[in-house]
């Protein structure tokens, strides 16, 4: 039987699933990355780590699965999307830590543009904000900074790219410098709809043309691993930034379907065809795949900075749980928060507010508030920011949705699936396999090497575990989502 590889590298891990050709699971692992926090808004991660964690898990994966490399058919990659690695092409050494997506660092070097009158024209190219959420700035940063790296990045000798571009360069020897589309999109550099760099962007952010990799579709056979690193070369056929890939494997392949990724921060995204929406209400318009041959298609996206990192901070920050999972049953053990309001902006707001000088906010404080009421309040708060996300998506496209295909890791929480399908005021649908992420980028692989001929060939795949349907009367949920509201306002521009 033939099984395809995924490789998914997270934000806060690398994890490895070894898929059959019927999309079930032959074998996991996954591993911890390092965070590091230099000053408060910078974000970094250390390159090598991300490679030797993603290199372990993959061979740890195999492993379970009990198959060599003689049973993989391909290899899929997905990969946190805007982080930044700068590297030398001869030896492959990075020249800096990783810039994470989280990272703030350029926040007024793009206040800068958009006072000198850019947001616009960017914006209509590339369908995003000028928000150092994306990865150009943090180009411009690293060119800037590293010593040497501007005259050396336009003599050819470096590299620059997205996660996906750095694992493809360490698994092929550094042979392949590419990145795929939907990754290229996230950028800032790319004209979404002829998919391809736009010679103004670059001249904006200052960012030579020979630094950047190739862009190529997100499906079919790209590069083949370097032999030494499982044995024998595998073809690398499959490509495709976190929330992308997710979009495909929860099968949202017609315009309309919506699904939620439940991360490190919360992401979602609406399938629109092969029409590149433009956004009035502060969303981004982003590729959504290229399949080859067919045209490129596109999404509407929302991204919530901060929701499982929320419950790390319980975790780690207030220390009122031990582990993730213990938050349900400590918001369970009060029937509602008390009032209270957690704004978890610890790394300003995302989607629809795009506030970069957020900060978090516990507001509704009164002597009876437990833990047990922060917790749920925290918990709640994912909820809120993924219906603030939702009714802006609903506003563009200009039609109601029927469902949430929801995934990853707090998606498990029957507590907070219960409570987003209340505040939504539509059923949420949970999969059986909510790795859906990696279960995208091997569809995508799959796809890539003709396992499968089509998306159609995948509708058989999918099960569902539970439907949450709400249940929260429509008044109580509007006068919800008005205090929410007043509390989110009060943790706008905070920041010095």
């Amino acid at each position: 039987m033939p099984h395809i590889l995924a490789l998914d590298q997270g934000t806060t891990s690398s994890r490895a699933i070894v898929f059959t050709e019927t999309g079930a699971i032959a074998g996991v692992a996954r591993q911890e990355l390092t965070q590091f926090f230099p000053s408060p808004g910078l974000v970094e991660h250390d390159p090598d780590e991300i490679w030797t964690t993603q290199l372990a898990t993959a061979r740890r994966a195999m492993a379970e699965a009990r198959i060599r490399a003689e049973d993989v058919a391909a290899v899929g990659i997905t990969n946190q999307r805007e982080t930044v690695v700068l590297w030398e092409r001869a030896s492959g050494r990075p020249l800096h830590r990783a810039i994470v997506w989280q990272d703030r660092r350029t926040a007024d070097f793009l206040a800068g543009l958009r006072h000198a009158g850019h947001e616009a024209s960017v914006r209509e190219r590339t369908g995003l904000l000028l928000d150092p959420y994306f990865s150009g700035s943090k180009i411009t940063w690293l060119l800037d900074h590293v010593p040497g790296a501007r005259a050396r990045a336009e003599a050819g000798e470096l590299a620059v790219g997205t996660v996906d571009s750095w694992l493809v360069s360490r698994l092929t020897a550094g042979a392949a410098h590419i990145t795929d589309v939907s990754n290229a999109s996230r950028t800032l550099l790319l004209d979404i709809r002829r998919g391809e760099w736009d010679q103004a962007l670059l001249e904006l952010f200052r960012v030579p043309r020979a630094l950047l990799p190739e862009v190529r579709a997100s499906s079919g056979v790209v590069a083949e691993t370097d032999r030494a690193i499982f044995g024998r070369s595998l073809p690398l056929a499959g490509i495709a930034g976190d929330q992308q890939a997710a979009l495909f494997g929860q099968l949202c392949t017609r315009p309309g379907m919506v699904k939620n990724t439940y991360g490190t921060g919360c992401f979602m995204l609406m399938h629109t065809g092969e029409q590149a929406i433009p956004s009035r209400n502060n969303l981004l318009t982003t590729v959504a795949w290229h399949l080859g041959a067919q045209p490129m298609e596109y999404a509407l996206e929302g991204s919530v900075f901060v929701a499982g990192a929320a419950i790390q901070w319980l975790r780690d920050g207030l220390k009122v749980i031990s582990a993730a999972p213990d938050v349900n049953a400590l918001a369970a053990s009060v029937p509602d928060s008390g009032g209270v309001f957690v704004v978890p902006a610890f790394a300003g707001l995302g989607a629809p507010h795009w506030d970069p000088r957020a900060r978090g906010a516990i507001v509704g404080l009164t002597r009876g508030i437990t833990a047990a009421h922060i917790a749920r309040a925290t918990l709640e708060s994912i909820g809120y920011q993924v219906a603030d996300v939702l009714r802006a998506m609903v506003a563009d496209a200009g039609t109601p949705v029927a469902e949430l295909r929801v995934d990853g890791g707090a998606a498990a929480s029957d507590l907070l699936m219960q409570f987003q399908a209340d505040i939504l005021g539509v059923a949420v649908q949970r999969p059986r396999i909510t790795e859906t992420t990696a279960l995208g980028a091997a569809y995508l692989a799959g796809l890539g090497v003709g396992l499968w001929k089509s998306p159609a060939d995948l509708a058989g795949h999918r099960q569902i575990d539970r439907t949450f349907v709400p249940t929260m009367p429509a008044a109580e949920r509007e006068a919800r989502l008005a205090q929410w509201r007043r509390a989110v306002e009060r943790s706008k521009d905070w920041a010095v």
